[in-house]
Order: structure tokens, then C-alpha cells, then sequence
């Protein structure tokens, strides 16, 4: 059932929206577009059903907020970080964890999954498997549709095509900044000859570097993300924040087993290995398209963090919501007024302007050495709760936001601040965003 009658003489088999991808963000804008009683359909290369390759974690209370923590599957009250060296007496204050006092999620990837794909067949989202190859406008009754084309000849036609397929998207356009940068991680879920964290531990970020010789700590830095998985299973994953070109996975493995090695650590069995890669500091689509995007189509992954669950989650519902009033409100709409309506409701001006913020900051710490590194992240999170929270959920306000940066700049020692007040690169023009941001 459409929200409103549309115009007669529509071509058989149209649809309101038509969503491109099968992933996370694909079956999440399926589900709230549905549930705003449009038609929908998903157009998915592979089947929907396919499980995921990678993990996705998120924040206890960012996902309380939602109601959604019994689709976790691991939950961990035992979180920090290392920030020392780790090359000093281990008795040293430096060498402590820092400890965040907040409780971390690990999803359940089947549960969250089926959690959609559930919703999305509750409220009638048809399933069309193909790889979409050509998007062109067509007319609908006077008003301009659009016809996405599959590699084996097959022609849909919707009001508005979604394109959720991911960070190199099929038919979203966004415009060339220049080199992107790409947070890579090797990781190994497993058992191993020791605990290589403590019982019931969480490791967002290890950065401590004793393992490594001096030359090769003036290479790009990485850290551990590690977990307890209980019953004796682990989950270790050297990552590397940003850099353009990434950190090869090779080396990622390497610098993995020579951490655990020097911890005298070794992996006994190998129950999968992970392989991540992702953009980190892509600009923002073009706000004018007549597609709109969604998920990392869309430049939704946080440029600081790299989060993009809890953002799905939390903002499918309104741009669903603001397509289908759209409709409602004039029930001829093309589909450049629809992506439109969607657009303003995905990267309102608030947001475009913290998106250049993060990405202002990404740029500097692409360039911090290790030592620099580990004493600004020391500090981010010494920053009182709700700014360094907030800062990586992406859910405070501008105001807010500079704030918590002005407060970590003062805070800092005077390494971070050399290298938080040098000028390069992009780095001028992305901080000017927050005064005159893109779209």
C-alpha cells in the first residue's frame, strides 16, 4: 500500500523506491521504507542472505539508545586502551591502561542480519537478484522515473533508486578530492597458546610499540583492537587508522604475530580471518542527484572513527520518512524530488558542517607519528565522557563538538599541539567547511 494514489497510466511493474545492495545499509533503508508503507524493492548482486564478512561494534549505550542490545552478541564492561610505549618499566603510570568506563557491543552479524531481513519481509520488500550495471531517467506520466538496467539485459523501474552498494557505489557521484584514505585491519577470531588479553577484556586500542624496532617505529603506527570471546576464543586485529595509500594487509599480519610474539603469544587455531578495508575521509556525494545514497554510498562512515552501524540505525528512519512525505505531499513527484527530499534529510547542514570537522582532524592525525599519536588519543580520552562519547558516536552538536576540540587542543601536550596547529595539504579548506559547507 503507497502512501497516496499515484498518477495513472504509470508503467506496470514500477516501484516507489528500488534499493541497490545487500548489506547492512541496503536491507536497513529496504526496511524503513517499507515500514513507511511504500513499495519497495532490493536489487542485490549476491543473496541478502549471505552472511556478512565483518564484524561491526558499537557503543552499549549508543545501542541501548536504540533498544537494540539483544542483537548483540558479545557485551564487554571490562574496556581500555594503551597509550604508553609499553618500552619502560611496566610498573610506569605511562603504561597503564586507560580505562573507559564504558561498555562496549560486539553485534551478533546473523541476529542483525535476520533482524532486518525480517522487517523487510514483514512489510512486503520484493527480492530481485542481479548486478545493476545502468541507471536512466524514463518517464512515468508525465514525471521523470528512473530505469536501472542489469548485467543480464533485465529492466526495474522506480520513483527513486537507493543506491546503498557500498563505498565504491554503482551510480552514486561524488566528486574527486584527491587520494582517500583507507583504514585497513588484519584480524584473526581463534584460540590461542595464551590469553592475548585479559579475561573479559576489551582493547579498543593498543598502541604500545616494544616490539617494534626504532626504524620501524617511523613507519605509518598501527594498533591492536582486540576481545575475549570467552570459552578460550579471541578476537585480535592489528588496524591502521588512515593513510592513503592503506597499510598493506601483509604487513599488518606481520606486525600482528610479532605482538603476540613478544607478549610469547601464538595463534593455535585460526577460526577466521579477517580482511578490512575501508574510506575514511571520502567527500561528501553530490547533494543534487537524482539517486540517492545510503551507507557508505553516501560517505556516512564516520571520518574519525570509521563507525557506521549505529548511524544506519539511527538515520534510515528519517530520510525513509522524508521520502515518503515527499510523495505524499505531491503524489507526480520525479525522482530528482525525491532523492532531494531524501538528501536534506541524510546530511542536513549540521551534519555536512561536522563532517568537515572530523574530516579536518583525520588529516592531522594522518600525519602525527607514533609518539604524537598515542599522547593525542592519551588525551582525547581523558576528555570528560559525554564529549569523547559523543565525539565517536557523531551524535553531538556542532557547538558541542568544537567544543570538545578547542578542550583537547588545551589540553594536550605541546607535541600534539605543533602538530594540531601546522597547516597542509586540504587541511585550510575542510576547516573553512564549518563556515561554508558543501551541498
Amino acid at each position: 500500500m503507497t502512501p497516496t494514489d499515484p498518477p495513472a497510466g504509470l508503467p506496470a511493474g514500477l516501484v516507489d523506491g528500488l534499493v541497490v545492495g545487500s548489506g547492512p545499509a541496503a536491507l536497513a533503508m529496504a526496511a524503513e521504507l517499507a515500514e513507511q508503507g511504500l513499495a519497495v524493492a532490493v536489487l542485490a548482486a549476491a543473496d541478502p542472505r549471505a552472511p556478512w564478512p565483518n564484524t561491526y561494534g558499537i557503543w552499549g549505550e549508543e545501542v541501548d539508545a536504540l533498544g537494540l542490545g539483544h542483537l548483540l552478541e558479545h557485551r564487554w564492561s571490562h574496556t581500555c586502551s594503551y597509550f604508553g610505549s609499553g618500552a619502560a618499566d611496566p610498573a610506569d603510570p605511562a603504561n597503564a591502561p586507560t580505562l573507559h568506563g564504558r561498555d562496549y557491543g560486539l553485534f551478533d552479524k546473523a541476529r542483525l542480519q535476520q533482524f532486518w531481513l525480517e522487517r523487510c519481509t514483514a512489510a512486503g520488500v520484493q527480492w530481485r537478484q542481479g548486478l545493476a550495471v545502468s541507471w536512466r531517467a524514463v518517464d512515468c506520466a508525465g514525471a521523470a522515473c528512473s530505469a536501472v538496467t542489469t548485467a543480464a539485459g533485465e529492466q526495474l523501474v522506480a520513483r527513486l533508486v537507493v543506491d546503498a552498494s557500498g563505498h565504491e557505489p554503482v551510480f552514486v557521484q561524488r566528486p574527486d578530492e584527491g587520494p582517500v584514505a583507507g583504514q585497513a585491519a588484519y584480524g584473526v577470531v581463534g584460540r590461542f597458546s595464551g590469553p592475548p588479553v585479559e579475561p573479559g577484556q576489551f582493547v579498543l586500542m593498543d598502541y604500545r610499540c616494544d616490539h617494534l624496532s626504532a626504524a620501524e617505529r617511523l613507519e605509518p603506527p598501527t594498533f591492536l583492537y582486540a576481545m575475549d570471546l570467552g570459552e578460550g576464543r579471541f578476537f585480535v586485529e592489528e588496524t591502521s587508522l588512515a593513510l592513503a595509500p592503506p597499510v598493506p594487509y601483509a604487513t599488518l599480519k606481520q606486525r600482528l604475530e610479532r605482538r603476540l610474539a613478544h607478549r610469547s603469544v601464538r595463534v593455535e587455531q585460526v577460526e577466521h580471518e579477517e580482511f578490512c578495508l575501508f574510506p575514511m575521509n571520502l567527500p561528501l556525494p553530490d547533494l543534487h542527484q537524482p539517486v540517492l545514497g545510503f551507507g557508505g554510498a553516501a560517505s556516512m562512515v564516520h571520518p574519525a572513527s570509521g563507525y557506521l552501524v549505529g548511524a544506519l540505525l539511527r538515520r534510515a528512519p528519517a530520510v525513509a520518512a522524508a521520502v515518503a512525505a515527499a510523495l505524499r505531499a505531491e503524489p507526480a513527484a520525479d525522482s530528482l524530488q525525491l532523492a532531494q527530499a531524501g538528501w536534506r534529510a541524510l546530511w542536513p547542514l549540521e551534519l555536512r558542517r561536522k563532517h568537515a570537522l572530523y574530516q579536518f582532524g583525520l588529516e592531522k592525525l594522518m600525519r602525527f607519528s607514533e609518539p604524537q599519536l598515542r599522547a593525542h588519543f592519551a588525551t582525547f580520552f581523558a576528555l570528560p565522557e559525554a564529549q569523547w562519547t559523543g565525539f565517536l558516536a557523531n551524535t553531538v552538536s556542532v557547538p558541542e563538538l568544537v567544543a570538545a576540540m578547542l578542550r583537547l587542543f588545551a589540553t594536550a601536550p605541546w607535541s600534539v599541539k605543533a602538530g594540531l596547529m601546522g597547516m597542509q595539504g586540504r587541511e585550510l579548506a575542510l576547516g573553512l567547511r564549518l563556515l561554508r559547507p558543501v551541498g
